[in-house]
């Protein structure tokens, strides 16, 4: 879709049909940015780490928070010639 650049104050800017926003997700804030020369507008999601709490709590209450490695730092150290 070819848009018009639209001065905006000192800025310019486009208008973004209403379709295309409610197709990516896009309302109130999007968080905006520039990678190898494309202007890339995405949905702001919540904090990346939202629910780990919850996800931790729910993990060790079933009994799956075991260490998958076994303790081996520094096992053997005195063995070794320095």
């Amino acid at each position: 879709m070819e848009v018009t650049l639209r001065r905006m104050g000192n800025s310019q800017g486009i208008l973004i049909p209403k379709p295309i926003l409610a197709q990516v997700g896009l309302e109130g804030k999007a968080d905006l940015r520039v990678r190898d020369g494309v202007i890339e507008i995405r949905p702001l999601h919540g904090s990346p780490r939202a629910g780990w709490a919850d996800d931790a709590r729910r993990v060790a209450g079933a009994g799956d928070d075991a260490l998958v490695w076994p303790e081996f730092g520094n096992a053997g150290d005195e063995d070794m010639s320095w």
